[in-house]
C-alpha cells in the first residue's frame, strides 16, 4: 500500500474510473460497500482516493459493478504504479498537509495559472526569496527544516520545468516593492523574474500600482492547475494565509475562479511588458 503524502494522479485516475464505473452500472454506496462488507464511508474514500487501492477490493467492485475484462484488467494492472508514493514523499517532514494534495496535482499539470496580490507567486521564487519568507511564516522551524522547505520548492520548479508545464503568473507590481529579505535578496529576485519572462512556458503579467481596481483585486492567492486526465478537472488552490488551503474540484467553483483570473489578465498589461522599475 502506498504511504500516506497525497495522491498522485495516477491514483485519482484510478478512484475516479471507480466511481464512474459505479455510477454508471447503477450500484449505490451502500450496494457496492455491502460488497466490501464494508461501510459506505470506506467506498466513498476509495473513489476521493483517500485511501490506498487495495487489489481485493478494487477487483470485488469491478466485479459488482460488471465491469468486463477490457475495463478491469487495465485497472487491476494499474494499481500498483498508483499505490506508488509520489517522489515529494521525500520532503513530507517540510510539508503542510494540504501541500501534498495540491504537489500531487501540480506534478502531473500540464498548466499552472498562478495570482498572489502581494508577493512574488511561489513557483517564481528564488531560494533566498522563498527563505526569507519561510523564516517569517515558520519561525519555530530549525535551519534544518527550512533548508527543507526550500530544497522541495527548488524541486517542484526543476520538475515543472523538465516537463515543460506552462506557468502563467499575475502578480500586483507592489509585489516588487514589499521589501523580502535584504536589497541584494530583492535584486537577485527581480533579475530571476525578469530572466524567466524570456522563458518560453513562463508567461508574467504584473499590474501597475496605478492601475484601477480589477476581478483579483483583494483576492487570496489563487492557483489554477490543469491535467491533462479526462477523469480529473481543472483544480483551484485557494488560499487563507495562517487560516487555510482549499483544493476546490467543483467545476462550477473552478469555472468561476478561472473567468475572475481571465478578467484580471485580459485588464492587465500584456505579457512581455517590462518589469517597473
Amino acid at each position: 500500500m502506498r504511504p500516506r503524502s497525497g495522491p498522485t494522479v495516477q491514483h485519482r485516475v484510478l478512484a475516479a474510473r471507480l466511481r464512474i464505473l459505479r455510477e454508471q452500472a447503477g450500484v449505490t454506496l451502500r450496494a457496492a460497500a455491502d460488497a466490501l462488507h464494508a461501510h459506505p464511508a470506506t467506498v466513498r474514500r476509495i473513489e476521493r482516493a483517500e485511501t490506498g487501492l487495495d487489489a481485493r477490493q478494487v477487483a470485488e467492485l469491478l466485479r459488482c459493478y460488471g465491469a468486463p475484462p477490457a475495463v478491469a484488467e487495465p485497472i487491476l494492472a494499474g494499481l500498483g504504479a498508483a499505490n506508488l508514493p509520489g517522489w515529494w514523499h521525500h520532503w513530507r517532514d517540510a510539508m503542510e498537509g494540504w501541500q501534498q494534495e495540491v504537489i500531487g496535482v501540480e506534478s502531473s499539470a500540464s498548466l499552472v495559472r498562478t495570482w498572489h496580490p502581494a508577493l512574488v507567486p511561489e513557483l517564481l521564487r528564488t531560494p533566498a526569496y522563498a527563505a526569507d519568507l519561510y523564516r517569517m511564516r515558520y519561525p519555530d522551524d530549525s535551519p534544518g527544516r527550512l533548508e527543507r522547505r526550500v530544497e522541495l520548492l527548488r524541486e517542484r520548479r526543476r520538475r515543472l520545468s523538465e516537463r515543460g508545464t506552462a506557468l502563467w503568473a499575475l502578480l500586483p507590481a507592489a509585489a516588487l516593492l514589499t521589501r523580502v529579505g535584504d536589497p541584494e535578496t530583492m535584486a537577485g529576485q527581480r533579475k530571476a523574474l525578469a530572466e524567466e519572462m524570456e522563458q518560453q512556458h513562463i508567461t508574467v503579467q504584473v499590474v501597475p500600482l496605478d492601475h484601477p481596481p480589477h476581478a483579483m483585486t483583494a483576492m487570496p492567492p489563487l492557483h489554477l492547475l490543469r491535467v491533462p486526465a479526462p477523469e480529473i478537472g481543472d483544480q483551484a488552490v485557494l488560499e487563507t494565509p495562517g487560516v487555510r488551503v482549499d483544493l476546490i474540484d467543483d467545476p462550477e467553483a473552478v469555472m468561476a475562479h478561472r473567468m475572475r483570473l481571465d478578467a484580471a489578465c485580459a485588464a492587465a498589461p500584456p505579457p512581455g511588458t517590462p518589469l517597473p522599475s
